[in-house]
């Protein structure tokens, strides 16, 4: 139920949820920050295949964001958004009047069963800068599929590069990143996994 709240005990594992949505000329996309209870931070920038307005991009990022962080494992989650009209909406403060909105409200109804306990809250833009800062991303790319990328650091000036491996290990994060890896590979008439266009799975 939103609203209620979470008991920080050993048994209720407490999960953080920030997402914002961007729509821009350029595109439209999601960036959403999953904070695990031992506060490992995992982030995403999800370019969206279709065109979406800001306030669905808004809806976009939060079911989306719901469904990654129940992959993960969260059952007590705490969600962020500084959008007002989401926020009041999935509250039941703000009427729902266009089909858009009601058929992502009813999406995110469906997920809030999935968890033992949910809350939403909203936070100004500057408290949910990784979010927005993700989206924007995004959103102004042109093309930002999945792709590999090698990290390299540089010790101090003028040294060779160290190149850091990145893991092949499993752990919280497969099955999030297989999640979006076979939403990208699956994709039905260009149309991202979760949004509002494709049913629930059970």
């Amino acid at each position: 139920m939103v609203g209620m709240s979470i008991k920080d005990t050993s048994q209720d594992q407490k999960w953080l949820l920030h997402v914002d949505g961007s729509s821009t000329t350029q595109g439209s996309g999601a960036g959403i920050v999953i904070t695990t209870p031992q506060g490992e931070d995992l982030e995403f920038a999800i370019k969206f295949d279709f065109k979406a307005s800001n306030n669905e991009a808004e809806y976009e990022a939060l079911v989306i964001g719901m469904r990654m962080a129940h992959e993960a494992g969260a059952r007590h989650l705490l969600a962020y958004s500084d959008s007002q009209l989401v926020v009041k909406q999935v509250e039941g403060t703000y009427e729902v009047k266009e089909e858009s909105m009601i058929q992502y409200l009813q999406q995110i109804t469906d997920l809030k069963t999935k968890f033992h306990h949910f809350q939403i809250i909203q936070i100004p833009r500057e408290e949910n800068a990784k979010a927005d800062s993700l989206s924007k991303l995004a959103s102004s790319l042109e093309d930002c599929r999945i792709r590999h990328i090698t990290i390299h650091y540089l010790p101090e000036a003028r040294t060779p590069l160290a190149v850091q491996p990145i893991t092949t290990g499993e752990d919280w994060r497969t099955p999030i990143i297989k999640w979006i890896e076979e939403g990208y590979s699956l994709k039905i008439d260009g149309r991202l996994p979760g949004s509002r266009h494709e049913p629930l799975a059970s």
